[in-house]
């Protein structure tokens, strides 16, 4: 193929090095980020062709093949057919074909493939697929043979019987009934395009494009195949019925074929996708099904098809497929599967921010006005209600007096119910959760609901009420002009006992004809909910006239005023609010003048030494995507991902294996952003290109890593006998504080005044100073670590597991501050300490 003038110079520069081996390593090398799709599609088939052990050609080949991996190639009619022809040439060599790129081709020629020029070497490829047996990617194997006219119903390739190309899934003995078998056949009933789109969400091969952004939205038009998914589940739920009823046989890990597991996840994805509204009340009832035995067994009948689904919920999660796992992990009797569906659940929550139109459903349950429900049994009442904390609690009343445990006569005549209630309790408790995760993993993306719909399924709603009246929001009220509203625990509003509400000046008003007409101005006891400090209450000159086009928001730090952010941290400490998650205190992380310089990379938290397992535990806690490393092969570098902001953003975090002799540490490297592309690929982006809230959440993650993993904050560190990190663990362990560390000075100066041991703490830059009477002790905001004056002696104390709940703190999510505080109390009665350990290293540090 001739070089065209619409490819780009990058483009020229690889096909000259791909099409003439002689021509040397080039100089300079090209930059693959700048081929365009066009430029991709050209290239692909040249990269295919090249062979040989190495050398320039050999470089240019893995640089285009990786760029295809990462982003989407556009082919033309003349591109589509060098692909073809390449994946035929190379059939003599490899004995295999890449029919994925193939079949994926079907879909990424706008211009239309050539259909009658691709016949013959479609036929080749796939004769020499099945003589080889290489059915791993069978959709793609159908897509390709249907190019060909084979393959399809009543279309036999051998004359006389159906092809293995038709019947080349896994497992090509599937029985007629077979779910797989089904949805072969729905497959076999649609053309090449079609069939590649099936292709597209089955096993793909290393070097596949990226999935079709829209892919999922052309299956849902697919009705052959949309009516599939929605039978193929309700079959699998009725065989697990049969199970049950002892209707068919109990074999632990059989229900389901390993064909019809990829199946059922395909048809539950699709379901997941178009949030079909049969899909919550099938998933309630399979999944307690598949999850626990028709015996008292603790195997399941497909712990297979449990995680299908499991990773289904992950990709498209609703709140009722949510709630539907969580049933299934209380249900299980399986120790190691609760472990796996945790993971699950916790990556599937923050999911829910990139999935606005479903994310905040939730149920009432019959709960009033405050979160409140309340159930007569007998003389007694039970009341399941928020506690102190905003957790939901049960508790029983008799006579308008608080009972401290549950009656004997309620225990006894109402048993069944009481054990309802407490299950509702839970329910509760994992409704609040989800809502919580879905509500701060939005934060990156700055979601944003329509007035109307944040005020029925957030703030109007009696149990997700409960969370919006702890947390501060904002409202629009010209275009990128927010204010903040009036929040429930301001002191005014606090003391009237006021719910967090829209105030009037955004309330929709129908008039008789169902037109919403002029607003009225906010009401004077709106006007005084916050302190004049604060920005002033929204005025009905502000508003849009049309209520449906106001929007509300999260308030974050990273958009406000430092005035304003110390002022909102004032409300919420004064007024004891236990916020769901950090919010008034939440760490911001702006750009700084040495990243600023860098331009592409942020060394901010580069040369830590971390605790690797510590870490590789903790990027799955966080969403965070990495590969185990190790001393082997391959082991020894890594970069950790995560999308943010509905995927329009990735993250990633470089670190290097280290083994140290007592345990596995790991390097870390530097931070880099990439942005996704019009074809759903990746492109690297500088930094001051990135969205400030973007920035700020995944460097908010790494900080937590570092903070939490690296060796300066075990105590222990020093007994371990390795020297070479000591230095690193000396300097780091008391060093300058992260935004994280400043967050918790600030919390801090804010809690000591009120508690019993504030006159004996002072707060410097680094150090909580603590008077006791035998020694002045220097706490580190970072590492928690402690130094003892004179002499910067260090102290080692090992902290308890147990926080005392006693202790107020404005946010749950930082044990490190509960440790400051807790060795801070230990510290300021040193006189009280009985632990012998303790007391020795404080007499024996000198005087």
């Amino acid at each position: 193929m001739n070089v065209t003038d619409p490819l780009s110079p990058e483009a020229r520069h690889l096909h000259r090095h791909l099409t003439e081996p002689g021509s040397g390593y080039p100089d300079p090398w090209p930059d693959t980020s700048r081929l365009t799709a066009l430029d991709l599609g050209h290239l692909l088939p040249l990269a295919y062709r090249t062979t040989g052990g190495g050398g320039p050609a050999m470089s240019m080949r893995f640089a285009v093949e990786g760029e295809v991996r990462q982003r989407q190639p556009e082919f033309t009619p003349e591109s589509c057919l060098a692909l073809y022809e390449a994946l035929v040439e190379g059939l003599a060599r490899r004995k295999w074909a890449d029919v994925c790129l193939a079949a994926g081709a079907l879909l990424r020629c706008p211009g239309g493939v050539p259909a009658a020029a691709l016949v013959e070497p479609a036929r080749v490829l796939i004769e020499s697929m099945v003589a080889n047996a290489r059915f791993e990617q069978p959709y793609a194997l159908l897509a390709v043979a249907g190019l060909a006219g084979m393959g399809g119903a009543g279309k036999p390739m051998n004359g006389s019987q159906e092809s293995p190309a038709v019947t080349g899934l896994e497992g090509m003995d599937e029985p007629q009934e077979s779910l797989a078998v089904a949805e072969r056949d729905v497959v076999l009933g649609l053309g090449p395009a079609d069939r590649a789109l099936v292709a597209e969400i089955g096993p793909r091969s290393y070097g596949s494009p990226p999935e079709l952004p829209d892919v999922w939205d052309r299956l849902a038009a697919l009705m052959p195949y949309a009516t599939f998914a929605r039978s193929a589940l309700e079959a699998a739920d009725a065989r697990l019925a049969a199970i049950h009823a002892g209707e068919l046989p109990y074999r632990a890990d059989k229900a389901f074929s390993a064909a019809e597991v990829p199946a059922l996840g395909r048809a539950a994805c699709l379901a997941l996708h178009c949030d079909a509204p049969w899909l919550p009340e099938l998933l309630d009832s399979l999944l307690a099904r598949v999850a626990v035995a028709p015996t008292a067994a603790k195997t399941l009948p497909s712990q297979a098809l449990l995680f299908e689904i499991g990773r289904a919920v992950g990709r498209f999660p609703t709140p009722e497929a949510i709630t539907a796992l969580r049933a299934a992990r209380a249900a299980t009797r399986h120790a190691g599967v609760v472990k796996q569906l945790d993971r699950m659940i916790k990556k599937a929550e923050p999911g829910l921010a990139d999935r606005v139109e479903v994310a905040f459903r939730m149920p009432d349950l019959g709960f009033s006005a405050g979160g409140r429900l309340e159930v007569p049994l007998g003389e007694c009442t039970a009341v399941v209600e928020p506690g102190v904390g905003g957790e939901f609690e049960l508790g029983f009343r008799q006579g308008g007096k608080a009972l401290k445990s549950v009656p004997a006569a309620v225990r006894r005549e109402h048993a069944e119910e009481v054990k309802r209630l407490r299950e509702l309790v839970k329910q509760v408790r994992r409704q609040v959760t989800t809502l919580c995760r879905a509500l701060e993993g939005g934060f990156a993306g700055e979601m944003s609901w329509p007035y109307g719909v944040w005020r029925e399924r957030i703030a109007g709603h009696p149990i997700a009420g409960t969370v919006a009246d702890r947390l501060i929001w904002e409202v629009e009220v010209a275009p990128g002009e927010w204010r903040t509203l009036p929040p429930a625990f301001a002191p005014e509003s606090q003391a009237a006992g006021e719910r967090l509400t829209m105030p009037p000046s955004l309330a929709p008003i129908p008039d008789a004809a169902g037109e919403h007409r002029a607003l009225p101005p906010a009401s004077e006891p709106e006007r005084r909910a916050l302190s004049p400090d604060f920005a002033s209450q929204p005025d009905a000159a502000d508003i849009p006239s049309e209520a449906g086009r106001a929007r509300v928001r999260l308030w974050h730090p990273a958009r406000a005023e430092a005035g304003e952010t110390a002022r909102w941290r004032e409300v919420v400490t004064e007024g004891r609010v236990r916020q769901p998650f950090k919010q008034a205190f939440r760490e911001v992380y702006p750009l700084t003048p040495a990243e600023e310089q860098t331009a592409v990379y942020s060394n901010r938290f580069a040369a830590h030494v971390v605790d690797y397992r510590r870490l590789y535990a903790m990027f799955r806690a966080r969403n965070w995507d990495s590969k185990m490393l190790g001393p082997w092969d391959g082991g020894g570098t890594d970069a950790a991902t995560r999308v943010l902001a509905e995927g329009r953003w990735r993250v990633a975090f470089h670190h290097d294996y280290l083994y140290d002799g007592a345990g596995e540490c790991a390097a870390t490297d530097q931070v880099r952003f990439q942005r996704r592309d019009d074809q759903g690929g990746w492109l690297e982006a500088p930094l001051a290109e990135v969205p400030t809230l973007v920035f700020s959440e995944a460097m908010r993650d790494v900080d937590l890593f570092v903070a939490v993993t690296s060796i300066a904050a075990d105590p222990d560190w020093t007994d371990r006998g390795d020297d070479r990190h000591l230095t690193y663990w000396r300097d780091t362990s008391v060093g300058a504080l992260q935004p994280s560390g400043e967050v918790r000075r600030d919390a801090l100066t804010r809690i000591l005044p009120r508690t019993a041991i504030g006159g004996r703490c002072t707060l410097t830059d680094r150090f909580l100073v603590v008077r006791g009477d035998l020694r002045t002790y220097k706490i580190h905001l970072g590492s928690a670590n402690i130094l003892m004056d004179p002499g910067d002696v260090y102290l080692c104390i090992v902290p308890e597991r147990r926080r005392d709940g006693r202790l107020f703190l404005p946010f749950e999510e930082d044990d490190r501050l509960a440790l400051i505080l807790s060795k801070a109390f230990l510290l300021a009665r040193d006189t009280e300490i009985t632990d012998e350990t303790i007391l020795r290293q404080i007499k024996e540090g000198g005087s």
